[in-house]
């Protein structure tokens, strides 16, 4: 069968803990697009500002940023300053730790319904940082 996998593309807000995913099957510039569309298009009122470590899809020439989002990229090594780290690690803590899935669907299925519970209010306690505010 073979080495199968899926990436979850997420943004938070840590100011009131809205949050923002969507299931792909790579880490690419094509799919940091998309992702980038669909956020845009979902918060389409709203000025954003995204932060993002300095991965290749992060910064590539064809990245197409749409208007009302703005990128910050962390300084190199720093990939801890996200907020939106402190997440995957609560989701992997929950979903990943000493579970072994039949399935790849499975494990996406379970995913799915963990981002679909998490309240604004536990994502907010997640990713909330003081850094953020000075």
């Amino acid at each position: 069968m073979g080495y199968q996998n899926f990436y979850l593309y997420s943004s938070v807000d840590i100011k009131d803990g809205s949050n923002f995913s969507l299931i792909l099957s790579n880490v690419n510039t094509e799919n940091m697009n998309i992702f980038l569309l669909h956020m845009s298009k979902e918060y389409k009122n709203d000025k954003m500002i995204l932060i993002m470590d300095r991965a290749g899809w992060h910064k590539s020439k064809d990245l197409k940023i749409p208007d009302n989002i703005k990128i910050v990229y962390l300084p190199p090594y720093a990939p801890e300053l996200n907020p939106v780290e402190r997440l995957w690690q609560y989701i992997k803590s929950k979903i990943l730790k000493n579970i072994l899935y039949e399935t790849i669907g499975e494990l996406e299925s379970v995913l799915c319904s963990l981002m679909k519970s998490l309240l604004n209010d536990t994502v907010k306690s997640i990713c909330e940082t003081q850094y953020m505010f000075n």
